[in-house]
């Protein structure tokens, strides 16, 4: 066994191995020269559909390994560990008598040609479906596992099962964030997460293809930036709002129509993330949506008409007022009088309980969805 006069920098060694997974096997090691092991390894069980994975492992030779996973993790008298409390430890002599054990298959296909009498062992976690446990493997010099090693291990057992538990977590977050930017890059809208200063916090894919044409957006200095200054003038006015945390603003956000260099059309949604009073600048308070406006008719659409009782005629007024513009531009596009689209305008107001071009363009807004189809 190794002797440490002071055990913190070895405990320090294993929580830095939950940070970073890549440093567990320098752990491993550390952990089994203090224990007086040869080997030392972070395994599971998994007792439902059976099997047996290492993990992290420091000591192991990669044939070994492989053939334990694939066949002896069966013969292993570890495979009754879980009827054991966690951070017991428990050796060989525990689970089974042990000239039993040197008798069987598991020691003498695979613990014994690679010079291994016996393990100390120790339960991280369990349940119905399985376990995890690190075990401390030890060679014929040091003999079985005798009351130092049980106290010395034993001194380390709960660090190590929080340090597995952090990296548990981590692990979980990291697959969680990825999965949410994936979610993010689904979206048919380009979305730009923004912090309180405007700057960019994360655009996903179709928030980068827009500011790649530069036809729309910026990016200047890492802040958003409409091409248009007047268009710009309203997008700042439409942060500072939701940093604000307007009453009218509430969840829903507002809608900001904008128009391209190459004149076409795009509407803006900004959503508030955070509460006011937020005091973390770095993080992302405002969503800002943005979609090319079309004149097809989304699937949204259909549902907006059975809600509100739209005639088609009507429908097509309303995305058209949401995608183009005014009531001149509306007429213009339809080839008919002002007055036509003026009509139809009011029945929709009466319809929806709406008075304002810019409400229809949020209520579209909040029927729509901005996934891929």
């Amino acid at each position: 066994m190794q002797s440490f006069e002071k055990i913190e920098p070895l405990i320090e060694t294993i929580y830095d191995a939950a940070i970073d997974p890549a440093l567990w096997p320098d752990a491993l090691a550390s952990i089994a020269g203090y224990v007086g092991g040869v080997a030392a390894a972070l395994l599971s069980k998994d007792t439902v559909q059976g099997g047996a994975c290492a993990h992290f492992h420091f000591g192991l030779d990669p044939e070994y390994s492989r053939r334990y996973e694939e066949l002896y993790w069966q013969f292993d008298p570890a495979a009754n560990l879980s009827r054991f409390d966690v951070d017991e430890i428990v050796s060989v002599a525990n689970l089974m008598p042990y000239g039993e054990f040197v008798a069987g298959r598991f020691f003498r296909e695979w613990a014994k040609p690679q010079g291994w009498v016996d393990s100390a062992n120790a339960l991280l976690e369990k349940s119905s479906a399985g376990c995890t446990y690190l075990a401390v493997i030890r060679g014929k010099a040091n003999g079985v596992v005798d009351d130092e090693a049980r106290r010395r291990l034993a001194t380390l057992v709960p660090h190590v099962r929080r340090a597995a538990a952090i990296g548990k977590v981590a692990e979980l977050r990291q697959a969680e964030a990825s999965t949410f930017m994936d979610v993010l890059d689904g979206l048919s809208a380009g979305l730009f997460l923004l912090n309180p200063a405007g700057r960019i916090v994360h655009a996903n894919e179709a928030a980068r293809d827009i500011l790649a044409t530069g036809e729309v957006l910026w990016s200047v200095g890492g802040r958003l930036v409409a091409t248009d200054g007047q268009v710009n003038q309203a997008l700042r006015d439409m942060l500072v709002a939701c940093e604000r945390g307007d009453a009218t603003i509430g969840t829903k956000g507002i809608a900001l129509p904008i128009v391209a260099c190459d004149g076409e059309h795009y509407v803006a949604h900004a959503l508030p993330l955070a509460s006011r009073g937020r005091r973390d600048n770095d993080a992302a308070t405002v969503a800002i949506f943005v979609r090319k406006a079309t004149l097809i008719a989304p699937p949204s659409s259909e549902i907006i008409g059975r809600t509100f009782k739209l005639t088609p005629t009507e429908m097509r007024v309303l995305l058209a007022i949401v995608e183009v513009g005014g009531v001149p531009e509306v007429a213009e596009a339809f080839g008919v009088a002002d007055t036509t689209i003026k009509t139809h305008l009011g029945r929709l107001y009466e319809k929806t309980g709406l008075g304002r071009q810019a409400d229809l363009v949020k209520l579209v807004a909040g029927f729509s969805t901005p996934l891929l189809n």
